[in-house]
């Protein structure tokens, strides 16, 4: 049997336009996608990695995972949102259903995961692991052998990744990626697993740190800089890894490298709770003299209609009667006020007058089933071209500046997909129509695994 029968390379935010254009330095992903199949890889609504991996390696949507971000409402209260991690997801992901059927797993970095599954072999979490003081791996004693294979600790995350400090930056993007393929090659070599899955984050750390220094197309692009081909030079690091970890594998083993989301530059942010107190939904007590987090705001929620929370789309909440402590909105009232709500965010322009290009979805139309306390509304606010700004306080409704620290890109809908199969070669095929649902029933039936019922994928054509 080869080892291993099935790499996956998870690239965190990898864009299919970069690779495409670039195809010609990346010798190595270049070969995969001229043997195999490859093509677009539609996301889930939101496109973000909490929880889009999960989303992916479930089959389910995020209303029936009841994650709608990385951080999520635990109840109906007013208070912070509360992160979702690892626990949250309830569903049998890939490694379950493989490691149900006999297959040792080695499982790296892989987002949704902490704390460490209890798997049919080897994990290491992700960065939702608060430290690696914490117990970070299955089984704990991994991590013993973690240590002693890496010449410095084991980095979970890129700290602070959105600041100034560019090289520290760019560096730490590197080690993370560099500990990731490592311990990849350790584990082939010493577990010999039947799945090894790794996913790297310093593709999305890149981006949403270097974009504008790149793209001439970003509002803050910076002409002859330093770091104009630091995302350029990162593909070609990244694509020499995975070269390095497939000689380490069998002539056999079939090889997926997949992202969860795509990305773009940001534009810029739309202060949508700003918006929301100018069109009367959000009553503050009083207004605060600079910007500040919703949070430690003065609300007056017996006259709020709808708040906003931010992040790369915006989520609007309705205070409904009945449902939240002081709601105010009459129950019968309620989906009135959602179509009107929708149909103002859907219609809004941009600072230069022109339409903005929103997409306003609610969870119904989007998902299969809604678990957990959903957004009313979920808003792609230029259709991703916009952050949406989840202060309260400041001037104006559009800024340059991100409520969470510095940062260049966003999330695009689309992520890629490349998949070779020895036995199967693809022979450059390019494929349509592809959804981040497809992934998991695809291979279940690549490897003739029953496929659990009722998954919102179908089977690809790999």
């Amino acid at each position: 049997m080869p080892t291993p029968r099935l790499l996956i390379i998870g690239l965190d935010c990898a864009e299919p336009a970069l690779v495409e254009r670039w195809r010609g330095d990346l010798p190595h992903l270049n070969a995969l996608m001229e043997r195999g199949v490859s093509g677009r890889l539609e996301s889930c609504v939101p496109a973000i990695t909490v929880p889009a991996w999960s989303c992916m390696l479930s089959g389910r949507d995020p209303g029936e995972l009841g994650i709608y971000g990385f951080r999520n409402r635990a109840d109906r209260g007013y208070g912070s949102l509360v992160v979702a991690d690892g626990r949250a997801v309830r569903p049998p992901r890939l490694w379950d259903h493989l490691g149900a059927a006999g297959w040792c797993v080695a499982v790296i970095g892989v987002p949704g995961t902490y704390p460490p599954p209890t798997v049919n072999g080897v994990a290491v979490s992700c960065f939702l692991a608060p430290s690696i003081a914490s117990t970070y791996t299955h089984p704990p004693e991994l991590a013993r052998r973690v240590a002693e294979w890496l010449e410095r600790p084991y980095l979970l995350d890129v700290p602070d990744f959105r600041s100034e400090d560019k090289p520290r930056i760019l560096a730490d993007i590197y080690t993370l990626c560099d500990q990731r393929f490592t311990l990849a090659q350790h584990l082939l070599t010493e577990e010999r697993p039947d799945l090894l899955m790794l996913v790297d984050m310093g593709t999305d750390r890149v981006h949403h740190a270097f974009w504008k220094h790149m793209d001439p197309a970003h509002p803050d692009f910076v002409p002859d800089s330093p770091f104009q081909n630091a995302i350029f030079d990162y593909y070609r690091h990244v694509d020499r890894r995975i070269g390095e970890l497939l000689a380490a594998c069998d002539a056999a083993t079939a090889v997926l490298v997949v992202s969860d989301h795509g990305a773009r530059p940001l534009m810029g942010g739309f202060r949508l709770n700003q918006w929301l107190i100018e069109q009367g939904y959000l009553v503050l007590r009083e207004q605060p003299a600079t910007p500040v987090a919703l949070d430690h705001a003065a609300v007056d929620w017996a006259r709020t209609r709808a708040w906003g929370a931010g992040g790369y789309y915006g989520r609007i909440f309705l205070n409904v009667r009945g449902r939240e402590p002081e709601g105010c909105i009459a129950p019968a009232n309620y989906e009135a006020e959602r179509d009107t709500l929708a149909a103002a965010l859907t219609a809004l322009v941009g600072p230069d007058g022109a339409p903005l290009g929103n997409r306003v979805f609610t969870p119904q139309q989007l998902y299969r089933k809604v678990r957990g306390v959903a957004p009313d509304l979920l808003l792609y606010v230029g259709d991703l071209a916009w952050r949406a700004i989840g202060t309260v306080g400041g001037v104006g409704l559009f800024t340059r500046e991100n409520d969470t620290g510095p940062d260049d890109a966003n999330h695009a809908q689309h992520g890629l997909f490349i998949f070779y199969d020895p036995i199967r070669p693809g022979a450059g095929q390019r494929l349509e129509g592809v959804t981040i649902y497809d992934v998991l029933p695809t291979l279940l039936a690549r490897y003739g695994i029953a496929t659990p019922d009722h998954l919102r994928g179908r089977v690809a054509a790999w």
